[in-house]
């Protein structure tokens, strides 16, 4: 049984030392590539054209071209360095063989170009959580497709694995519409890490077992759910501040892959990956206003302060004016990437890093995602590094006092309807119980009967 790594200090020593493009444990890994090494690297995803699913050749074909022509473009531009990201759809999950073949394709125009024109470059492999979240989650012909899927990706060349679980979020989904704190500790902080233990305790051992990298999680299915649930600042359906929470609690889950022994880059979409940066000093990829394609965000330049691989998030393969969809993207994030790494270059990459945070509105999302912020979560979390109930509360807990001191520190306050969702959720936080097995016992009895589908035995309780 490999021993569990358990986060008891920060690797970073202040906020200070969190800056895009450099990293206190640095990754090397794929065709020369390094990451967290004093360069920020673009990472270009991408998705093929609706409808070319039902055929597997064609299907091939056009991750062929996909490749293809996101690297021409990366070397007529005069990118140095580059990782593509192939987020599997769920048929591919589904077919083990075929998203090997995907892979193996990739990789074979990738050696080209590397050959060609030396370009540093990864392949980065996303399978999908493809289970039922009213069914077997644990023993499932869904799981051993997921586990088989991440073997032949990285059989076939993937250099890094990630995956979006999706552990407790039926729990979640009620609890969220409801800004039901109890739920989101619950469903996040103890059902999400239970399920990611599970989960990545199998996908590190066949990293290992095939010489790829376990990149990490994201907490997409229930921190990003609650990011675009609280919208911008004219539409909203839920409370930033219970958005900026949740991502708190999301952080304390998704530390949970690189306890079990993933090493980074964290996946772009997890936006809490700048509070495991701070706790792990690895590698992180982010994603913000080069994502607007596929979201709309309020942290768009926040995002950018501390990745170290610097993404588009999903774009599909459709013709635009300036070539295709996943060509354009990569010249924008060249754009990107360059513009920090110049910074760095001339000595001037922490105010940068500060004007990142400081082109945003002010909102309780952005203050969470700071360096400070950040890293004053990170600092709570491992406080308790065997617990992650009380991991998670306490995240929780520093959100809010991030956030009353983000505005404090600009002399504003938060709107009253802000603000009453503030005491609430302190209210709720002050009266749950500091004992795992009395929450757990607690919540049990809570949600069994409101949540359809909700089986213990999905997450050994």
């Amino acid at each position: 049984m490999r021993d569990l790594r358990r986060f008891s200090a920060m690797e970073t020593k202040s906020w200070e030392e969190l800056i895009f493009g450099i990293s206190k444990h640095p990754l090397k890994y794929g065709f020369d590539l390094e990451v967290g090494n004093g360069e920020v690297v673009p990472e270009i995803k991408y998705f093929p054209r609706r409808g070319g699913e039902d055929d597997p050749e064609t299907l091939k074909r056009e991750y062929r071209e996909i490749t293809d022509n996101i690297l021409r473009r990366a070397v007529d531009q005069g990118i140095p360095s580059i990782q593509l990201e192939t987020e599997q759809t769920f048929m591919v999950t589904k077919k083990p063989v075929l998203g090997g073949e995907i892979t193996s394709i990739q990789k074979s125009v990738i050696e080209e170009y590397v050959e060609e024109y030396g370009l540093k470059c990864a392949l980065r492999v996303t399978v999908a959580d493809i289970r039922e979240l009213e069914g077997n989650m644990r023993d499932s012909k869904e799981v051993a497709q997921m586990y088989e899927s991440f073997d032949k990706a990285a059989e076939n060349g993937a250099d890094v694995l990630s995956l979006e679980s999706i552990g407790g979020k039926e729990v979640f989904n009620y609890s969220v519409i409801r800004q039901d704190m109890e739920g989101v500790l619950f469903s996040v902080g103890i059902l999400g890490s239970l399920d990611m233990e599970f989960l990545w305790r199998e996908i590190v051992q066949i990293a290992s077992k095939q010489g790829a990298i376990a990149g990490g999680d994201t907490d997409c299915a229930h921190s990003n759910s609650a990011m675009v649930l609280a919208g911008g600042l004219l539409t909203n359906i839920l409370s930033h501040t219970f958005a900026a929470v949740v991502r708190a609690v999301g952080a304390a889950r998704s530390l949970v892959a690189y306890e079990q022994g993933a090493t980074g880059p964290g996946k772009d979409c997890g936006y809490e990956n700048v509070i495991l940066k701070a706790i792990t000093g690895l590698p992180i990829a982010m994603e913000g206003k080069s994502s607007a394609s596929a979201h709309s965000s309020l942290v768009g330049n926040v995002a950018a302060a501390a990745c170290d691989l610097w993404s588009n998030e999903q774009v599909e393969n459709t013709r635009l004016y300036g070539g295709w969809a996943p060509q354009v993207f990569t010249e924008i994030l060249g754009y990107n990437t360059s513009l920090m790494n110049a910074a760095l270059n001339e000595g001037l990459e922490a105010r940068l890093r500060d004007l990142f945070v400081a082109a945003n509105p002010l909102d309780p999302q952005v203050l969470v995602l700071s360096p400070g912020g950040a890293w004053d979560i990170g600092k709570a979390i491992i406080t308790h590094p065997d617990d992650y109930y009380l991991r998670a509360k306490d995240a929780a807990y520093e959100a809010l006092e991030v956030t009353a001191q983000g505005y404090q520190k600009r002399g504003r306050k938060l709107s009253p309807s802000e603000s009453g969702v503030f005491q609430r959720i302190k209210r709720v936080l002050d009266k749950t119980p500091d004992n795992y097995d009395a929450f757990v016992e607690e919540s049990l009895g809570s949600y069994m009967d409101k949540v359809k589908g909700f089986a213990p035995s999905n997450y050994g309780l």
